[in-house]
């Protein structure tokens, strides 16, 4: 049977001058935790120094402290434990540290170790160690017992090589392994908030969606390994509402906190309002083990995200999405961008966040058309991939606008299933991922045309929705009534499917900058059916234009 894993601790083991020590100090520091040094706590027992315990009692009384230091030290959690070089010959201790701590142990060559101990290294963090330097060959001397200890090591989670490493890039490899460690425990719970789990080459992370949950970040970010400073970026508006309760989350899960936040609106997703961020990131002293908790809708998440991908070449982050369409489709899959003034995310990456938490209740305090805007994004899922879902909307489609608890929660759920497993096929967007831009072409047009300042993302896409459908009509991939359904399942909803004042010629010159355009051609994404979407990029300049006079009207 595997053992179980708490992991309430980090232990750090390993022979004498690889570092255990100072590097086990260096890592409290950064995780904000507690240091213990079973030496140190050995002598406050006592009363000696060790060298007076091994000369007046002798190795097995110090043996008998160091057991008693360690369960002291283990009985406690967010402690980052130093041990000394031969705690784990003892079968008693090496259990102890297993049930209890992520064991990691400092690996160095005996050469290294030799080097370090004659010239008083920083790694050489013990004068106990002295004595491996007596006799006339003590290089000899630490490969033999370094070699008989070498297998009592093996009980280590991580093992981190510290001959040519910083203590700074010592310890940031051991708090690798601790959000590695994190991350595959928690792989194996399973929880009924869980929406689904995204699997790509990557990355694996979940996506939680239930009512009442963004009280339980910063235990859920701890579970899922995450550590360091929790770094909030919002915008004005949702940190107003909900930055305090984030916040307290946060803190009371052990991370220091910060936070950045910018206008609202999508005229703040621009590569200005990333270079403030950076300007922030850097007084703050960011590192690369602290992390950026993206806290608001699309444009914050779309934000964050890029500015995660790309500070320090790449920070830890986590969506907490608080709009629907981010909960259903942005906040899922590492789509991250900034917008160009001639074409939405145009500059960005694929860089997947850590988790998801959508927490429902912040739905109730959006503006009605934020939340009408929303819709179109589920709708869109089912129109492409799932008729069972819009059966499920159109049954329920008066409930779902007063967000009554129960058919909220299933809908909300289904929907952000669906861009999960989408994004586990194809996570780079070179397949079946490319039908999630239905509609989406239309939009961006729409969008870039008007500067991003007259329509919300969801009611382009509406509108691009309805330009798709009629355009797969007038290629015979389409019938009329599905034309028809369009117009009914969006208006059910609140959402329009035509617009004015746009200028025709503004729209398909952003369209032809869409990132979807390849060979200079535009590859769009349309119906055979209900639920069957398909990928084509023959359509003839002539019918897109006819379509977009039938949906922008003068």
């Amino acid at each position: 049977m595997p053992r179980q894993k708490e992991n309430r601790n980090i232990a750090i083991i390993g022979f004498s001058a690889t570092g255990k020590t100072v590097v086990a100090r260096n890592v409290a520091e950064r995780l904000n935790w507690t240091f213990v040094d079973t030496d140190d706590e050995i002598v406050k027992l006592s009363g000696k120094t060790i060298p007076e315990i091994f000369k007046e009692d002798g190795e097995e009384k110090f043996r008998v402290l160091e057991r008693r230091a360690l369960q002291r030290a283990c009985e406690k959690e967010k402690i980052v434990i130093a041990t000394g070089g031969g705690a784990t010959t003892d079968p008693r201790n090496q259990d102890l540290l297993c049930k209890t701590s992520l064991v990691v142990c400092l690996e160095a060559r005996p050469e290294t170790i030799y080097e370090r101990l004659q010239h008083d290294n920083l790694y050489s963090d013990s004068p106990v160690v002295r004595p491996l330097l007596a006799g006339d060959n003590p290089l000899q001397r630490i490969k033999e017992l370094k070699a008989k200890r070498q297998g009592y090591y093996a009980i280590a989670d991580w093992t981190v090589h510290t001959d040519n490493l910083t203590i700074d890039e010592a310890s940031g490899e051991v708090i690798n392994g601790w959000q590695y460690a994190g991350k595959h425990i928690a792989k194996q719970v399973t929880e009924a908030d869980l929406a689904c789990r995204v699997h790509t080459s990557s990355s694996d992370y979940p996506v939680f969606v239930s009512w009442g949950i963004v009280d339980q970040l910063g235990e859920r970010m701890k579970r899922a390994g995450l550590s360091g400073t929790a770094n909030i970026i919002s915008d004005e508006h949702v940190f107003s509402i909900y930055g305090d309760v984030a916040r307290k989350s946060l803190k009371k899960a052990g991370f220091v906190v910060n936070h950045f936040v910018v206008p609202p609106g999508e005229a703040s997703k621009n590569i200005s309002q990333a270079v403030k961020i950076y300007d922030y990131l850097i007084e703050q002293r960011v590192e690369r083990t602290d992390v950026i908790v993206a806290l608001g809708g699309g444009m914050v998440g779309d934000l964050a995200g890029f500015v995660s991908a790309t500070f320090l070449r790449g920070l830890p982050w986590l969506q907490v999405p608080t709009s629907l369409i981010a909960m259903t489709d942005a906040s899922i899959g590492g789509k991250v961008a900034i917008d160009h003034p001639r074409a939405k995310n145009l500059i960005g990456a694929f860089y997947q966040p850590d988790l998801v938490l959508a927490d429902i209740i912040t739905l109730t305090t959006l503006p009605q058309r934020e939340l009408t805007s929303g819709w179109a994004e589920v709708i869109k899922h089912g129109l492409i991939l799932d008729v069972e879902l819009l059966k499920l909307l159109e049954n329920n489609f008066k409930d779902l606008l007063k967000l009554k608890r129960d058919i909220s929660a299933k809908v909300i759920a289904q929907s952000a299933a669906i861009k999960c497993r989408v994004v586990s096929e194809d996570e780079k967007e070179t397949g079946i991922r490319t039908i999630l831009n239905y509609g989406h072409t239309v939009a961006h047009g729409l969008e870039a045309a008007t500067n991003y300042g007259h329509f919300l993302h969801g009611e382009a896409v509406a509108i691009g929705m309805m330009a798709a459908a009629k355009l797969s009509h007038r290629l015979n991939l389409l019938s009329a009534e599905a034309v028809e359904y369009h117009k009914s399942i969006l208006g059910k909803f609140g959402l329009r499917v035509e617009c004015r004042g746009v200028v025709l010629e503004d729209v398909l010159e952003a369209m032809e900058l869409d990132k979807k355009v390849k060979d200079r051609t535009i590859r769009w994404v349309l119906l055979k059916d209900i639920g069957r979407a398909v990928i084509r990029s023959d359509v003839p300049r002539d019918e897109v234009l006819q379509v977009l006079k039938e949906v922008i009207r003068p």
